[in-house]
């Protein structure tokens, strides 16, 4: 496949997520990324041993990159760094805030000595705002932009089971590196990019947010089931779980009559919309289980499909690894070992490069930008 980003150069003084997906996405895409870390490792090397030695986030966020140990309290390794960054298209960084700053490697200053350059401040929250110096970890952001409050169960707030919150500002941050080199195609300057992290769930929690602010009503936490569309639930058939989606009043009408086997129900001042529906959940429940637990969940599936209403298992992650529809590709570690992993979606399968042992090109890099 082609990799439109080939030829690009990014310096990333990164760790552990965010800025790590964000490069990561410019590496698939063909940028050369140079990896900068410190004499131990960055963060996310060490969160497990799960891959063959190496954590599940390092390998999984790190292919295709060079790694370059440098100690950036040394003026000599310094001034390297200011030279790479000197022939680089993207800086990107996700250090404390003021780091980089104390280091004179600052964004805007590097961009009024660089006008091509592009570069990423990624932060926990927006640097104009009285949160600039709060720390900002992937739950900490989950927390506090109230995704926790709606989501798990009525008696317990949870996280997401996954980094949302960091995943989210790196996929953010690419979009806006990808805007920034369109951008500069056309008037040939880059620019300074801050993109933070509660900004990113921010904009995800914007219909919980609506929805207080405008409409008056608190979103609850329903477990697996909608906040508000309903029924859009999993329902308990003899021998487990399926999960049913109703979207709109046309398959509300088919679920009544072909899976309920009542078309009534579909007209009962209870049921007839979807907001009454929210309202009346609970007895809407008792309609369906007492339908569903009479069949098994082939059954179930079975007279859904019929009916054209949308409906998925609710899997394990045992299940979810050997899914008929999973996508993986091979990767390789820096000892050759073939990992598999799932491909990033809009991508055709493409040979990616290892995923790099500390520091295994840090004399390479020296060489190459020594002058």
């Amino acid at each position: 496949m082609s990799r439109p980003l080939k030829g690009l150069l990014v310096v990333s003084l990164e760790q552990a997520v965010a800025a790590p997906m964000c490069t990561l996405r410019l590496a698939d895409a063909g940028a050369r990324v140079i990896k900068i870390e410190r004499e131990e490792g960055e963060t996310a090397r060490h969160y497990d041993k799960a891959v063959h030695g190496i954590s599940a986030y390092f390998a999984w966020l790190n292919r295709g990159k060079e790694s370059c140990v440098l100690d950036l309290k040394a003026v000599d390794d310094l001034a390297l760094v200011h030279r790479m960054i000197a022939k680089a298209d993207v800086f990107v960084q996700n250090f404390a805030p003021g780091a980089t700053q104390r280091l004179g490697l600052g964004s805007k200053d590097l961009v009024a000595l660089q006008p091509r350059l592009i570069a990423v401040d990624i932060v926990g929250y927006g640097q104009d705002t009285e949160y600039l110096h709060m720390r900002a970890y992937d739950m900490l952001v989950q927390a506090e932009s109230g995704l926790c409050a709606v989501t798990g169960t009525p008696e317990v707030p949870s996280k997401v089971g996954v980094s949302v919150s960091d995943i989210a500002t790196g996929m953010n941050a690419q979009a806006m590196v990808l805007e920034a080199l369109i951008e500069r195609g056309v008037t040939d300057k880059g620019r300074v990019i801050e993109v933070a992290m509660f900004d990113s769930i921010a904009d995800w929690m914007s219909v919980p947010m609506l929805h207080l602010k405008y409409g008056g009503r608190t979103t609850g936490r329903h477990g697996l089931s909608h906040a508000s569309i309903y029924p859009y639930a999993p329902f308990a058939c003899k021998d487990g779980d399926v999960v049913i989606s109703i979207q709109n009043p046309k398959e509300w009408q088919r679920f009544c009559a072909g899976v309920l086997g009542d078309a009534a129900i579909a007209a009962d001042a209870r049921f007839h919309d979807n907001p009454s529906r929210l309202k009346n959940r609970a007895a809407l429940d008792q309609v369906i289980l007492t339908v569903f637990r009479k069949m098994t969940c082939a059954e179930a599936i079975a007279k859904l499909e019929a009916n054209d209403i949308a409906w998925a298992k609710s899997s394990t992650v045992a299940n979810a690894v050997n899914h008929p529809a999973l996508r993986n590709f091979p990767v390789a570690l820096h000892d050759g070992t073939l990992i598999d992993v799932p491909l990033p979606a809009g991508r055709e399968k493409f040979d990616a490069g290892p995923v790099p042992a500390l520091g295994e090109q840090t004399q390479k890099i020296r060489q190459e930008f020594a002058r």
